[in-house]
């Protein structure tokens, strides 16, 4: 099966991007199921019911969060009606909404999708390893799920690179979000996981981290914030990850990245692509 994942969705540029692309993209790549990470979809800060609506009918089978899930307000309500909205797994009990599901892709296929948040450098949450460790003994690869996508929303890249080895084998995709800056690390670990740090984020990248350049810099020179933080406004490079994956084992066989539009170096997976 065919997986694409596309990264964190800032502000109204990267939201635009990835609403008016995912339609094709899903139908070029003739994609069975596609991730996408939302967490700063609304204004840079969260996501609304009515932009994961959006991103829904374009062609994304399910939205992952992060840090900034409940940064407007009213996810803490209608994330209890949207199944196919997660939050990180490992906020304590008693937190609202789900942080993994199983959903149908395209092909019938059951794909299990985890997402997780880190806490170095983050906020002090239950422990990733052994909240993802719990999902992957109740519902194994192939025993459960036909395929396991885990969204690892974390700042450090140790971090992620650690709870790729843990899952190495467990899982068709360990794909880390949160820092906004795609890693060039895309690879099939060991034992057949897919594993990429950073997917990079959908947004403007003349910026800093998708956010207007003055105000970043001003605080960095002063250390004094003179406003709020802004999400920049010009042309979106679309970024994440596709991997297909073995459907009699639900490990990876190829992996590559996604960038399309924008300032950055275009790429797509060869291996979706049309022979010439």
């Amino acid at each position: 099966m065919r997986l694409l994942f596309l990264g964190d969705v800032v502000g109204r540029s990267g939201r635009t991007a990835v609403v008016e692309k995912l339609p094709m993209l899903r139908q070029r790549y003739r994609a069975d199921f596609v991730v996408v990470n939302g967490e700063n979809a609304a204004g840079g800060f969260g996501i609304s019911e009515a932009i994961l609506t959006e991103l829904l009918d374009a062609g994304a089978d399910v939205v992952t969060t992060g840090n900034h899930v409940w940064d407007q307000r009213e996810t803490l309500i209608f994330i209890e009606r949207h199944d196919r909205l997660l939050r990180p797994i490992n906020f304590p009990p008693g937190a609202p909404g789900r942080g993994a599901g199983i959903y149908k892709a395209a092909n019938g296929a059951d794909v299990l999708v985890i997402n997780a948040m880190g806490r170095v450098f983050m906020a002090d949450l239950d422990c990733p390893f052994r909240a993802v460790d719990r999902e992957l003994e109740a519902c194994g690869l192939k025993s459960g799920a036909d395929a396991i996508l885990i969204d690892f929303h974390a700042e450090a890249t140790s971090e992620k690179e650690a709870m790729g080895y843990f899952v190495d084998g467990r899982a068709s995709l360990l794909v880390g979000t949160h820092t906004h800056v795609p890693t060039a690390d895309e690879q099939i670990l060991n034992l057949g996981t897919g594993y990429m740090t950073d997917a990079g984020m959908c947004g403007d990248y003349d910026s800093v981290l998708g956010m207007g350049k003055e105000e970043p810099l001003a605080r960095f020179l002063t250390k004094i914030p003179n406003g709020r933080f802004q999400p920049s406004l010009g042309k979106a490079t679309i970024s994440g990850v596709g991997i297909d994956i073995d459907d009699a084992t639900g490990l990876a066989r190829a992996i590559a990245p996604l960038r399309l539009g924008g300032r950055l170096s275009q790429a797509e997976p060869a291996f979706w692509l049309p022979a010439d």
